[in-house]
């Protein structure tokens, strides 16, 4: 458990906080000042301590209890700096800001990215709905891919059939639109396919009208829970409509008697249940056949690049899905491990339920590498389930070396959106309703910052720079935030970077890190953290 409140830093946790820094139950209305949220303003700076020059500072945090990624130490380096350039190394004109951050993602497809990261699952819920621009610009501006959720093709009350088939999505073609407004090459959208949406022929759609231009990603679960989607619906005609698509709605909305209460008052709500994968399928080997079959009906509406995304499952679901997503072809497997987010989920499976992250991950990492030594070509993996910092991001990627590409954050990067839209409403209350910003005034925890949008973002001027003075005031408040929390994660990957000697991506590996704890060695295959250059360091003395 990390603290609540971090000096160093000046942020607290207005409620209880995960390992990722977040807090458990985040509020689009909060006014501060979790780790995230603050570093969505200052960027930057929440890399080290405040009160530069009139404070000295010490570490409140060594970790060593229990299995988590909290007991994984980074590998500092006395000498090297591979991958760096060797002329400037040589010369010692070299910084850990030197660290290259830039990477592909992708088995077939190489798609650059300006990030390692994975803006994950966005699905159709009001939250997403309100804040969508903000989330799609942002991401394109980070050069980071984004995938556009669950239901939000299936759940389009703009869509029109003809002849059996989807003719128009205009929802979705919204949410495309938005993201490659100002896509410039760097990142890619995802656009997932549930049960319903898969039936429904949503998949069909992208891949015939989007062809190579958008990535479908295909479902068979997430961290947060193991029951499908799951969503409240306040409005008769959308309930009726969902039913319409396939969706199961409880209580029946076409029943008189249901709609009658619903009209009384006495109903409040619909439940949406999202279709269970493959309940006719009864061992591994029907599981991939009905995937494969999937992935060439897509192939064959012209979709050239298809991903996958996996829960906590137990082990033997786990290596299906590295073996399927392999062997299929697939550019990306996304591993959600349990310790995740999500809009919702039943709280006691959320916290009870799957395999959490860290042993998920460890052993993803393992059959990977089974499936390789095989001689088999092995699926670009990015692993998520409640990661948001730096650190963080760094031990997963040492974790999962060498399949492990990218990591995949979701609520980190939902925080800077809901803050931006705030502080937008707020400064320009003519766009309060068209943002859905939650504040009349801005709060001392922003004035203490700033009081305009160029002294409240560390990153406005960049993002100006970058775009020109005639663009900067299109971009929403909330997708500068995001940009701005992005390039702190970016920094204090460098930071660790620099540290481990390691100036590439690619040339991160699980010698980087080190457990603090037996447990966690056995659990992970990471050497305890006193052993794993031990012989090393006796052959250095007896030499």
């Amino acid at each position: 458990m990390w603290n609540k409140s971090n000096e160093k830093v000046g942020s607290v946790n207005r409620g209880t906080p995960c390992e990722s820094g977040l807090c458990s139950y985040c509020r689009v209305d909060c006014q501060g000042r979790c780790e995230t949220w603050l570093s969505s303003l200052v960027g930057r700076r929440t890399l080290f301590p405040n009160s530069y020059g009139n404070a000295s500072i010490g570490s409140d945090n060594l970790g060593g209890a229990g299995i988590s990624y909290n007991a994984l130490r980074i590998k500092g380096a006395l000498y090297g700096s591979d991958g760096a350039d060797r002329e400037k190394a040589a010369r010692g004109d070299i910084a850990y800001c030197d660290a290259v951050l830039e990477t592909t993602i992708g088995s077939v497809s190489k798609t650059p990215c300006r990030f390692p990261f994975v803006i994950g699952a966005l699905s159709r819920n009001p939250v997403v709905d309100k804040y969508w621009d903000s989330f799609a610009v942002g991401a394109a501006l980070c050069g980071v891919p984004l995938v556009i959720g669950e239901n939000v093709g299936g759940g389009d009350r703009g869509c029109v059939y003809e002849n059996g088939r989807i003719t128009a999505l205009p929802d979705l073609d919204r949410r495309i639109e938005s993201y490659f407004r100002y896509h410039d090459g760097y990142g890619t959208l995802l656009v997932q396919l549930n049960v319903n949406d898969a039936n429904n022929g949503v998949g069909l759609y992208v891949a015939e009208k989007y062809g190579s231009k958008v990535v479908i990603e295909i479902k068979w679960g997430q961290g947060a829970k193991a029951i499908g989607g799951e969503g409240l619906i306040r409005d008769l005609d959308f309930a009726r409509f969902m039913k319409s698509q396939g969706y199961c709605i409880r209580p029946d909305p076409e029943d008189p008697e249901v709609a009658k209460a619903f009209a009384d008052g006495r109903l409040q709500y619909f439940t949406r249940y999202t279709g269970m994968t493959y309940p006719g399928q009864e061992n591994p080997d029907q599981v991939q056949e009905a995937l494969a079959a999937k992935a060439a009906e897509l192939r064959a509406a012209g979709a050239s690049t298809l991903a996958l995304k996996t829960g906590s499952y137990g082990m033997a679901d786990l290596a299906l899905a590295i073996r399927a997503a392999s062997d299929l072809g697939f550019d990306l497997l996304t591993i959600d491990g349990s310790g995740g987010g999500t809009g919702m989920s039943p709280n006691d499976m959320l916290d009870t339920w799957g395999v959490p992250s860290i042993l998920l991950h460890a052993k993803a990492r393992e059959y990977a590498g089974i499936y390789a030594a095989r001689g088999k070509k092995v699926v670009d993996i990015a692993l998520g389930g409640g990661l948001a910092r730096p650190s963080q991001v760094f031990k997963a990627l040492a974790l999962g070396a060498p399949h492990t590409k990218a990591v995949c954050m979701s609520r980190a990067f939902m925080v800077p959106v809901f803050l931006g839209c705030n502080i937008e409403g707020a400064l320009f209350p003519e766009r309060r309703q068209k943002v859905n910003g939650s504040w009349d005034k801005l709060p001392k925890t922003v004035t203490d910052i700033g009081s305009t949008p160029e002294e409240i973002f560390a990153g406005y001027h960049d993002i100006k720079e970058r775009l020109g003075a005639d663009v900067i005031g299109e971009i929403p408040l909330g997708a500068i935030a995001m940009w701005t929390m992005c390039d702190r994660l970016g920094g204090g990957l460098q930071h660790l970077m620099g540290g481990a000697r390691k100036f590439r991506l690619e040339r991160i590996g699980r010698t980087d890190i080190a457990a603090v704890n037996r447990e966690t060695a056995e659990a992970t295959g990471i050497a305890f953290i006193t052993e794993q250059e031990d012989q090393a360091a006796q052959r250095i003395l007896s030499a």
